[in-house]
């Protein structure tokens, strides 16, 4: 189930990508970060109310430790893909799905340092191989030693999806129910990136102009039905059953489905929706940098399971 929830995801980079660029051509005075809040609010808007009508009669009161849980997932993930959204602007679909994987080395990294202990070789050497393939595909430059906005923000990202992983793992929460997390995350993403995308509209009937659009609110659809009620109501359902190091090597099947989905759906999207959107190619940085970090979460995999 987590596989497929990796594959919905995979899709929400080429859609997201797609979506952007065609609402820069509906409001073109838009910002970047108008438009990374506005490719985000509507899915979870829909999704919140998708989610407490389905709710309403099955959830009951919510509890305490539901509300705790559904509102840190909510904001990890809020905070990690308004640093995504912005960097995928900046940045190949491809290239965003491969460095958000840094979560599959910072997940073994972070566990042994929580409980005051040295990481084992097999995590430097994996730490190195993610490093190395960040470096490749986020085209770093030695001489400056800088990377580009979109990678630097992407790696940002992963750090609060790392938060969200392991604080939907944590035990206190057993008991909770997937649904009414679910809805909770939801309803705080819808109002953060709501109220992020009202401060950051040029106008305010510019919140209004993209729903004239129906390739625009196609996109909205796919998202909500695909990448947010299919997606993390898989996470938030299965993650739990398993260990967060196994979720976030089960997760790195996310950037293969969507560097796969980029190199056909562009075009497609270009053609449906009016936007200058061209199909992605395997390129030499991009198949070296993606097999170092597949290789790293690989040689992870193979080690001994941690005590979690």
């Amino acid at each position: 189930m987590l596989v497929l929830g990796t594959f919905f995801w995979g899709l929400s980079f080429p859609l997201i990508k797609a979506m952007v660029l065609k609402h820069s051509l509906l409001v073109p005075q838009s910002s970047s970060w108008f438009l990374t809040t506005y490719a985000v609010a509507p899915r979870f808007f829909l999704g919140a109310v998708i989610m407490a009508l389905w709710q309403v009669r099955r959830a009951g009161r919510l509890t305490a430790l539901e509300w705790k849980q559904g509102l840190g997932i909510g904001i990890f993930s809020a905070v990690g893909m308004l640093f995504q959204n912005d960097g995928l602007q900046y940045t190949a679909a491809s290239t965003s799905a491969f460095l958000t994987q840094f979560t599959a080395i910072l997940i073994p990294l972070y566990l042994p340092v929580s409980l005051r202990r040295i990481p084992s070789v097999t995590v430097w050497i994996s730490c190195a191989l993610v490093l190395a393939g960040v470096a490749i595909l986020g085209h770093f430059d030695w001489r400056q030693l800088r990377l580009g906005r979109g990678e630097l923000e992407t790696l940002l990202a992963s750090v609060f999806f790392v938060g969200q992983i392991l604080w939907l793992d944590r035990k206190e929460f057993a008991p909770n129910r997937s649904g009414p997390i679910t809805l909770i995350m939801f309803a705080v993403q819808a109002v953060l990136f709501g109220g992020l995308a009202f401060a950051a509209a040029p106008h305010a009937s510019d919140l209004l102009t993209p729903w004239s659009s129906p390739a625009w609110v196609g996109f909205v659809l796919a998202l909500t039905a695909f990448c947010t009620l299919g997606s993390y109501g898989l996470m938030n359902a299965f993650q739990p059953k398993i260990t967060p190091t196994e979720a976030g090597l089960i997760y790195c099947f996310e950037p293969i489905f969507g560097s796969l989905m980029a190199l056909v759906l562009p075009g497609f999207f270009s053609l449906w929706a009016g936007i200058a959107y061209e199909n992605e190619t395997t390129t030499r940085n991009l198949l070296l940098g993606g097999g170092l970090i597949t290789a790293a979460n690989v040689l992870i995999q193979l080690r001994p399971p941690p005590k979690e």
